[in-house]
């Protein structure tokens, strides 16, 4: 139910109008005029104010101020074009001339209640996105993460393409976040494409479009992904496993600022800053004749290079009661708070799979936790280097490998490669990254880097 505000000196009109609003499921409110209104009730409190023009002692255009936020449609019986023009440019959403329809009144008003319900809507979730990560003031006090908020503040109004490498789960979609929210197109699109999500045969399609028969299966023109993010920011993950033919079709965009739809033979322009970001060692994939060199020089236009979390540790206490804050938003329940010995045993935890594992791990343990302090049970750390095994989803390493065990990057990808191997034939994708405390695509780009096949079932 709308709460809406009805300001009309004429009784009869004014009752007309109530009846015919309660009618369609409306709480109505009522006044003669402007000061009556402001007098009588919180004018921010309604969904809609529905004003005469001409109302005794003050226009009903001056209600547009007092409600900030709420909008307000405008009626009169002096239906002048002009009129309508002076009401818009004060800030009416809407004008409608008097004697109206009443199916054409209600339909107007729906319209308008509809659209004021997604922009709080936009509003609250960009109020949300932003408690939930916060682009302004990403966590971290720590030389490296300093000298890439630095980076971000320069680089942001700039409009530069910009190379963001780390490796997964350090946060480099956030970072793409950053420096949309501080650039001048912060109020267009930010979209955001996983390349290595994408089936190969459908990736330029995807991001480029594709005309109406270009293909098999092609039964309409479809505008890829860059055109969505025309005045806005393309963020493309994983650059690093774009095939040859997108790799060309990327580099032309960015030479020309123009697209070509597959199948098409008109280039479109586009207005699209490039944000990209790979975990991949982006030279050598040059040198392997895997990546374009000419397209890597564009895209590392501005590079930003985030540490992982292993060499963040000053920053651990204050990114985990961060992150343990925002769990509990997410999941309802109270804010918790670690125990010394919870976070002993994160400050002790090598974290490979970063950020985003620290994040699972936090999630995890409030959904699991009775009271509000989380302990080191909780957290189901897995710790290389014969610390103890508090989680019983992922297994500890054999006793007689604990002596040789390490938290060095190498004896990580080994225990990984033969967790993997051990358990594949009887695990799915998710319960494997369950229990390895990462996510599918953290498993993906692992299994990437280490050269792991998956199980044939």
């Amino acid at each position: 139910m709308s709460r809406i505000l009805v300001i009309e000196d004429e009784p009869i009109i004014r009752t007309e109008l109530r009846r015919l609003l309660v009618r369609a499921g409306h709480e109505v409110s009522e006044a003669g005029a402007v000061q009556e209104a402001s007098s009588d009730y919180a004018l921010d409190s309604f969904d809609l104010v529905i004003s005469d023009l001409r109302l005794p002692g003050a226009p009903g255009t001056d209600v547009i101020a007092l409600c900030p936020g709420v909008p307000v449609l405008i009626m009169t019986s002096y239906a002048t074009v002009k009129s309508a023009v002076d009401a818009m440019k004060l800030g009416a959403v809407d004008y409608i001339a008097k004697p109206f329809d009443h199916d054409e009144l209600l339909l107007q008003v729906e319209r308008v209640l509809r659209e004021g319900r997604l922009t709080r809507q936009n509003v609250a979730l960009r109020r949300e996105v932003e408690q939930a990560w916060p682009v302004s003031g990403m966590v971290g006090q720590c030389a490296a993460m300093r000298d890439v908020f630095e980076r971000v503040r320069k680089v942001a109004p700039s409009p530069a393409t910009v190379l963001v490498l780390g490796e997964s789960g350090t946060g480099k979609e956030l970072v793409a976040r950053a420096l949309h929210a501080q650039s001048p197109r912060a109020d267009g699109p930010l979209v955001s494409v996983n390349c290595a999500a994408i089936p190969e045969g459908l990736l330029e399609s995807e991001l480029f479009g594709h005309e109406k028969g270009a293909f098999t299966g092609a039964l309409t023109a479809h505008a890829g992904l860059v055109e969505a993010a025309h005045g806005g920011t393309l963020f493309l993950d994983e650059v690093g496993e774009l095939p040859a033919p997108a790799q060309a079709r990327l580099l032309r965009m960015l030479q020309d600022g123009e697209v070509r739809r597959v199948g098409s033979t008109r280039p479109r322009k586009v207005d699209v800053r490039i944000i990209a970001a790979t975990h991949r060692d982006l030279p050598r994939r040059v040198q392997e004749g895997a990546f374009r060199q000419d397209l890597y020089f564009r895209l590392r236009v501005v590079e930003i290079r985030l540490p992982p979390l292993r060499e963040r540790g000053e920053d651990l206490p204050a990114l985990a009661r961060f992150l343990l804050e925002k769990a509990g938003r997410k999941v309802g329940h109270a804010t918790a708070t670690l125990s010394p010995e919870a976070m002993a045993a994160l400050s002790a935890h090598p974290w490979p799979g970063n950020v985003r594992e620290l994040e699972n791990a936090l999630e995890r343990a409030v959904i699991l936790a009775d009271g509000p302090v989380i302990t080191p049970e909780l957290l189901s750390l897995e710790l290389p280097g014969g610390g103890p095994d508090t989680s019983p989803l992922v297994p500890e390493p054999p006793e007689e490998e604990a002596e040789t065990a390490s938290t060095s990057p190498d004896s990580m990808e080994e225990y990984f490669r033969r967790f993997v191997l051990e358990h594949q034939e009887h695990m799915g994708e998710t319960e494997l990254a369950k229990r390895l405390g990462i996510s599918r695509k953290a498993l993906w780009e692992k299994r990437q880097k280490l050269g792991i096949p998956r199980a044939r079932n």
